[in-house]
């Protein structure tokens, strides 16, 4: 794995990225350009309180490879198709608050359902402003379509006479990969409810390729979190970082009623006296109960959260 991650031994940033890093700070080496994507944080709750459902990549990939992850991957040129029909929050609603022109807000709400979809077959669409799709399992064909590139989120929502349901979606926060990285993404994260009568998977059934994700679980955040310290998991800082912000609230509606600035995330690097750590930034300035650090940004071979531990 290229990526700085979290695992049972400790903090592990790879040797290659710590070179990658000198070349850039020396000037041998020019940062790769970071390519937008989209995340959404699916959650439900139960008795015993929120689950985060998270996908473990393939050991096959070049980015993050056995990591686990929230649905979501790189915006596509169809999601900025204007053609996509919208019940919520318009394009103007999310550039506001995502803090971009209107196009690309809407390629990355677009790509954030259309991946959502692709990688767990959750449709956050319905009929109408106040309809859901209530079995996403009946769309299994549009999702074979889509994730074979056979059709765009626009045709598929088109011939099932369907629209986005922006209203579902809560800005969360921006990671953009680090500079020293090879492959880097400027990262939008929402969260959004499980629809009543929807599942969550892995892959479509009958689809021969698993795609980038050979598993899926639903896990409260703490209990990820531990688990990955205790090197039974692996995961990457925002994803950490992002469970430990979903531990310090009480249920669903608390999340997704958080609202705050999104500003970008960059975390760094740093080579020092031959010694590698990373430093993530603080968090922006928000409204509602407070999930951050509260000065400074934190250093160190790994700065995510432990479980219960604010960490923006």
């Amino acid at each position: 794995m290229n990526e700085p991650r979290m695992t049972g031994s400790g903090p592990v940033v790879p040797r290659g990225l710590a070179e990658r890093a000198r070349d850039i700070s020396e000037g041998r080496l020019a940062p790769a350009l970071p390519r937008d994507a989209a995340t959404v944080i699916l959650l439900r709750q139960d008795a015993a309180g929120v689950e985060a459902f998270l996908l473990r990549r393939t050991a096959e990939l070049e980015f993050a490879p056995g990591a686990y992850v929230f649905p979501g991957g790189s915006v596509d040129a169809r999601d900025a198709d204007p053609g996509v029909g919208w019940a919520g929050p318009g394009p103007a609603d999310f550039a506001a608050l995502l803090d971009v022109p209107p196009d690309r807000a809407r390629a990355l709400v677009c790509a954030a359902v259309r991946e959502t979809f692709e990688e767990s077959g959750v449709l956050l669409a319905g009929a109408s402003h106040d309809d859901l799709v209530r079995d996403s399992a009946t769309l299994a064909a549009d999702r074979h379509a889509l994730l074979a590139g056979a059709a765009s989120l626009a045709e598929v929502l088109g011939r099932r006479n369907l629209v986005l349901r922006t209203d579902l979606l809560t800005p969360w926060a921006r990671w953009i990969t680090p500079e020293a990285s090879p492959r880097r993404f400027d990262t939008w994260f929402f969260a959004a409810a499980l629809p009543p009568g929807q599942a969550a998977t892995a892959a479509p059934e009958g689809h021969a390729d698993p795609g980038e994700s050979e598993s899926g679980a639903w896990l409260p955040p703490a209990s990820a979190l531990e688990a990955a310290r205790a090197g039974q998991m692996t995961l990457l800082p925002p994803t950490a970082v992002t469970l430990g912000e979903l531990a310090a609230h009480p249920d669903v509606p608390a999340i997704l009623a958080r609202r705050q600035v999104i500003t970008p995330r960059l975390p760094k690097v740093i080579v020092e006296d031959g010694r590698v750590r990373l430093a993530l930034p603080q968090s922006g300035p928000q409204s509602g109960p407070q999930s951050g650090p509260q000065s400074g940004p934190r250093s160190g071979p790994w700065s995510g959260p432990r479980p219960g531990e604010e960490s923006r």
